[in-house]
């Protein structure tokens, strides 16, 4: 059995996070389900590695190109199709657990973060050419995206909320996911066929408290506050989803909207390149993690559940951040914004890179 077998048997699924053509076409995405990737992530950083940094797409770039395709259009063509065979690759996972696992996520167009109604369009135009029942579309947890949310979930469609920081809007994006599926549910629609998860970034807590910690002069709390963060919202994860309105819900097939830990390479070289893995393990959990993080796992990750250990230690230390006078909504406020203006560089970066392609082919 592999250390990724165990994690899966305590209740904690490991999607792959990067894609490319070059993984699909030499089996390697294959094998890595074999040995318990369970579900693969994508984002504009990611088709910008695969795609503008490798000439693995370049002939079909200027096949596409040839044809009349503009630099987006070809993007979303080369997206889709690495998409549409990854979710194939990995239905059987589907099937087994009756809809539990096996997704594959795509993100909207990054410059519609903050655009509510374009959200909610595109992706059900996405959702309509890719047509897999294991597809999720990812969509950022801004004040707009929020809202975008509850509108996709009444209407069937898988949510990827993307770009989670802080603990306080976690709570308004979970509350999104229950009204959606009572809408669907009102409209008759099967709630058991909807799954979603909401995606908290978790060492980009830690780059920035490490930051506002030097000013202080304080090394005591240094990379523990993301891992705080996160055992918090866990434990919110874990009161929203139980009680009389959501077992109304759960009683007709409804699946929690199960948390995920994102951005779980470790930044900062002093801290274990495990951390994030380490100290993140439960129930109802996704780790999606990037090769490299993947590979140092296999070799010396510690396979048992910690996101429920040390609870009343961790919460402490967000406490003691804020009597220091480090306000976490602050920096959670700042990557939030720092993190769909770096989404939309790279996808503004990746479609140069197809123009540049195009010309020269």
């Amino acid at each position: 059995m592999s250390i990724l077998h165990k994690l899966n048997e305590l209740g904690q699924s490991v999607w792959l996070d990067f894609i490319s053509r070059e993984i699909i076409d030499n089996g390697e995405l294959a094998l890595y389900i074999k040995n318990g990737i369970s579900g693969v992530t994508s984002n504009p950083s990611i088709f910008k590695k695969a795609i503008a940094d490798s000439e693995t797409y370049d002939s079909e770039i200027k096949i596409l190109s040839d044809s009349g395709l503009t630099a987006y259009d070809i993007y979303e063509k080369l997206a889709i199709e690495d998409i549409a065979r990854a979710a194939d690759l990995l239905k059987p996972i589907f099937e087994a657990c009756n809809g539990a696992d096996g997704f594959v996520s795509i993100e909207a167009n990054p410059h519609l973060a903050f655009d509510t109604v374009g959200t909610v369009e595109e992706i059900i135009r996405l959702n309509g050419i890719l047509h897999r029942p294991n597809v999720m579309f990812k969509v950022p947890g801004t004040k707009e995206g929020i809202v975008a949310i509850q509108e996709l979930i009444a209407k069937g469609i898988n949510v990827n909320v993307t770009l989670i920081f802080s603990v306080n809007y976690y709570i308004h994006i979970a509350e999104a996911y229950i009204k959606g599926l009572e809408r669907l549910a009102a409209t008759g629609g099967d709630v058991s066929k909807v799954a979603s998860v909401a995606s908290f970034f978790v060492s980009r807590i830690d780059n920035e408290a490490d930051k506002e910690l030097s000013k202080v002069s304080d090394n005591t709390l240094k990379g523990k506050i993301a891992v705080a963060n996160a055992k918090l919202a866990y434990s919110k994860f874990r009161a929203i989803f139980k009680g009389d309105r959501w077992e109304k819900l759960a009683s007709n097939g409804a699946k929690v909207q199960r948390v995920l830990w994102a951005s779980t390479s470790t930044k900062n070289p002093e801290y274990s390149d495990t951390l994030y893995i380490d100290k993140l393990i439960g129930p109802d959990t996704v780790n999606t993690i990037p090769p490299d993080t993947l590979t140092a796992f296999e070799d010396h990750g510690m396979p048992e559940i910690s996101v429920t250990k040390n609870l009343e230690t961790e919460l402490s230390r967000l406490d003691k951040l804020e009597d220091m006078g480090i306000e976490i909504d602050g920096i959670t406020d700042k990557l939030l914004a720092g993190g769909v203006q770096k989404f939309i560089a790279a996808f503004d970066s990746l479609i140069e890179s197809i123009e540049s392609k195009s010309a020269q082919a």
